[in-house]
């Protein structure tokens, strides 16, 4: 039932493609969306000992974590000059500062007289200089310090020796970046095709409506890597879309998925088992019908017309209008479907309307067997609207659902479902006799992406 191939990684799913699919799409399609880009990665099994080895999660703290670029938080979480955010990850912890009204500096969370943490809990604050809690020492926002406690008995202390220690810090897209690496070539050069792409959809004019911040139990690679492909939607979602996602890996830190909204292909669910979704196949009512999770104002589609194009165009006004924000040119796509970039290690950026969420997956301190998902909603901002200062996030633990953040709405439970197969993966490679994973030559060569280059930061 797929299309034949003498070459591995060359076999797709029968039935129309995403391309297809945005060819007929009611307005014109953002270019980025039309590219297609895949290269077969291998096929060789990943080892289950990546997930739960000590040895492997503590290579990862010294050569991944300390040497590659993350997002700490949005430039609207320090909008006046002294706030600040305060942003961990394994062992190592940054203060982001807005130490000017157009500049922000990025210091090591930890003194240099002792080495005292100088702000505690990870998340914004406030403070007109930075002081240790434990001597007094102080430093200005700029990191310069300012004074210190008997300075006589420091007569080999120079301000200079003694400034906060910098980090590399960069910003695209309204996301502050650091990297703990002096070395660290700039954000430019890890980013690939994100800034053309993201120069259609800029992120920047998007508000953070909503973040929740959940634990979860597995580590910190098999938690995102639920989120990487659109393979499990079938079983997991019990939805018949995903069948035919559109897959691109354009360099070592960059991937994509494309999976259509409100599209259905009866063909290309014939590799399904069962018969729920192909027999009889759904008619644009039923599917409309689905789409209404998204809160549609018409429940039948007129006669010409597809269950997408309407479901679009009711978005357009519905969302546009609550906004306040003109939608009028935006593509079916970029309002129906779920569209995921990936930048190494663990950062996902949807420049779609609808589904417009950001992820962030780390470890969970120095727990190999959990991981914390950050979850952000950003939504577009008005012509000229100031940001607003961003919710605090909700923080969720491993029992609890999602559908207790009332603000998620539909999403809620399919986050539930998301996440829900974790903790029995997490034990499962470490019950299993095979030693590694199989990936899909196609559908999950994201994953196989991630991997790669992770070896490449261990191997240095």
């Amino acid at each position: 039932m797929t299309s034949d191939s003498s070459q591995p990684g060359e076999a797709r799913a029968s039935g129309p493609s995403v391309a297809d699919v945005l060819k007929t799409d009611s307005r014109g399609v953002p270019p980025p969306l039309m590219e297609q880009r895949y290269e077969f990665l291998g096929d060789s099994d990943i080892a289950c000992t990546r997930y739960t080895s000590r040895a492997f999660a503590d290579l990862e703290t010294e050569r991944l974590w300390a040497r590659c670029w993350q997002w700490v938080c949005r430039e609207e979480h320090i909008q006046e000059v002294g706030d600040n955010y305060v942003y961990d990850i394994g062992p190592y912890s940054v203060i982001v500062v807005r130490s000017g009204q157009d500049r922000i500096q990025a210091f090591v969370n930890s003194c240099t007289h002792r080495a005292t943490r100088l702000r505690g809990s990870e998340g914004g604050g406030y403070s007109p200089r930075i002081t240790c809690p434990f001597h007094g020492w102080s430093w200005s926002v700029e990191g310069k310090l300012e004074s210190l406690p008997a300075r006589w008995d420091f007569p080999h202390v120079c301000d200079e020796s003694h400034d906060l220690q910098t980090v590399k810090c960069e910003i695209w897209g309204g996301f502050i970046f650091v990297n703990l690496d002096p070395d660290a070539p700039p954000l430019a050069e890890y980013m690939d095709v994100l800034p053309e792409h993201f120069r259609h959809f800029p992120l920047e004019q998007r508000r953070v409506r909503l973040h929740v911040q959940k634990t979860l139990p597995a580590n910190w690679k098999a938690a995102q890597e639920a989120f990487l492909e659109a393979y499990h939607n079938f079983e997991t979602h019990d939805a018949p879309n995903g069948a035919n996602a559109q897959y691109d890996v354009f360099g070592k830190y960059v991937s994509r998925f494309i999976h259509n909204i409100g599209n259905y292909s009866a063909e290309a669910l014939a590799d399904y088992p069962g018969d729920k979704w192909r027999d009889p196949p759904l008619t644009e009512n039923q599917l409309l019908q689905i789409l209404s999770v998204f809160g549609l104002e018409r429940e039948e589609v007129p006669a010409g017309e597809t269950a997408r194009s309407v479901a679009a165009q009711d978005l357009r006004e519905i969302i546009g209008k609550a906004l306040g924000v003109d939608l009028s040119a935006a593509s079916d796509s970029l309002m129906l479907d779920s569209i995921e970039y990936h930048l190494f290690p663990n950062m996902f950026f949807f420049p779609g309307i609808t589904v417009p969420m950001v992820y962030r997956f780390r470890p969970n301190g120095d727990d190999i067997d959990s991981s914390i998902f950050d979850l952000m909603i950003l939504e577009p901002l008005a012509e000229g609207a100031k940001h607003p200062e961003p919710p605090e996030p909700h923080k969720l633990n491993v029992e609890q659902s999602y559908t207790e953040v009332e603000a998620l709405g539909w999403l809620a439970p399919v986050y539930d479902e998301d996440t829900g197969n974790l903790d029995l993966q997490q034990r499962g490679f470490k019950a299993s006799r095979k030693p590694g994973i199989t990936l899909g030559n196609y559908q999950e060569a994201r994953i196989r992406r991630v991997h790669l280059t992770l070896d490449e930061f261990l191997q240095k």
